[in-house]
């Protein structure tokens, strides 16, 4: 088959004198269709081909992105699909249609189709913590692979990347996110089975972090001296001290809701969506507690939050608010955390006599099967309360030097 173009000729060639397209062939039905739009000159490559005595033409590309030799291949393709009977352009558009179908099924759109589908609930740091863990550490790498064939070393290639920067509970949360899209794939048909399953074991053990807390009665009282004594805002005074008085989540004091509490029964019901069990959790308040959320309710009781945030009274104050006013105070990430005040009630109580059971209840972790925490809202309740009203009333005397029960320590 002869050939007519070249390069050179290409690079000249140009629209009819009257602004009409023009056609240069190469031969065997390939020519470069040339075209003015808008100023701009287009020229394309085209294939016109004959099949059941219907003329076709099947667009391979526009030049320079599509060299003339890389016109003349696809050309030459096309022409060996016609002598075994296949239509180029219906072949194209079945490409066209597998690769937007793979594209559906990638693992990047079914994650995120995961994501849109559970994160409804979800406090606005944890969404944004497992978008980023998905967008940095696996949509990059797997991303645009169909999620059907992905296997169990493609994803701890992932992981080990992860591991490699020295984070290996982040590697083991991703790996907990990817298993979770995983099954969603599997419910939707998309995927035959949950790939992560067989990585057990494959990750080192996370060293089990503990937040650093004071517990001693003596550090407590001038910790507790200088939680009192705090200049800044007022609000977030308060929240030091209800920190200390009903030792919940930071997450959770922090989006603490008027609506949730209720001054008659002096209690705080905090919705499942907000407990990391995803259990509604009964919070008994102490006669200090009351008297603090009553004392502060002229300031921010116009609001949805207890404690508003400073931008947007919309939405809570920040994660680290109270992180921050800690540091205030002199103490540093290895001394007291946000969380420690939850250490430190845990250490005291047990040191104090009360049992597991009502501490581990009070401190909202996961106690028994289903059915029995399906009645924690309500379980032990008075037992509880007692115990919140002598904690507090212990704190306030360890705060002001009053005379206090002493801690026995129980002996390993």
């Amino acid at each position: 088959m002869k050939r007519n173009l070249t390069d050179k000729a290409i690079q000249a060639a140009k629209p009819q004198p009257d602004g009409k397209p023009k056609k240069y062939g190469d031969g065997g039905g390939l020519y470069l269709l040339v075209r003015e739009s808008s100023g701009s000159v287009s020229k394309l490559w085209r294939y016109k081909y004959r099949v059941l005595g219907k003329e076709k033409t099947l667009s391979i590309g526009a030049y320079p992105e599509m060299s003339l030799k890389h016109a003349r291949t696809v050309h030459d393709e096309a022409r060996e699909q016609l002598t075994k009977g296949v239509d180029p352009s219906a072949h194209k558009q079945h490409l066209k249609a597998v690769k937007q179908q793979l594209a559906q099924d990638s693992f990047e759109s079914v994650a995120r189709e995961w994501f849109v589908s559970y994160s409804a609930n979800w406090s606005d740091s944890h969404k944004t913590r497992v978008l980023a863990r998905l967008e940095n550490d696996v949509f990059p790498w797997l991303g645009s692979v169909p999620i059907s064939q992905i296997e169990p070393p493609d994803i701890l290639q992932c992981l080990k990347r992860v591991e490699s920067r020295g984070a290996v509970e982040t590697a083991h949360r991703v790996k907990q996110v990817i298993g979770q899209a995983f099954r969603f794939a599997v419910a939707t048909g998309r995927a035959k089975r949950d790939q992560t399953a067989d990585l057990k074991g494959a990750l080192p053990p996370v060293k089990q972090k503990h937040f650093a807390a004071i517990t001693e009665p003596q550090q407590v009282a001038a910790f507790l001296r200088g939680c009192w004594a705090y200049k800044g805002d007022y609000t977030v005074q308060v929240a030091l001290k209800l920190s200390a008085y009903t030792f919940t989540r930071p997450g959770e004091l922090r989006r603490m809701e008027w609506g949730e509490i209720d001054f008659q029964e002096s209690r705080w019901l905090i919705p499942p969506e907000k407990v990391k069990t995803r259990s509604a959790h009964v919070v008994p308040l102490s006669r200090q507690a009351v008297e603090l959320l009553h004392d502060l309710q002229p300031l921010t009781g116009q609001y949805s939050f207890v404690f508003p945030g400073v931008r947007s009274k919309s939405r809570p104050m920040s994660d680290n608010t109270v992180r921050q006013a800690i540091r205030r105070l002199g103490y540093d990430n290895t001394q007291m955390t946000a969380h420690g005040f939850r250490a430190m009630a845990s250490t005291m109580l047990y040191e104090l006599g009360y049992s597991s059971d009502l501490i581990e209840r009070q401190l909202a972790h996961v106690v028994g099967n289903d059915v029995r925490r399906a009645y924690d809202r309500s379980e032990n309740l008075p037992e509880r309360r007692a115990m919140m009203q002598y904690y507090a009333d212990y704190l306030d005397g360890l705060r002001t030097g009053a005379d206090v029960i002493p801690i026995k320590r129980n002996q390993a």
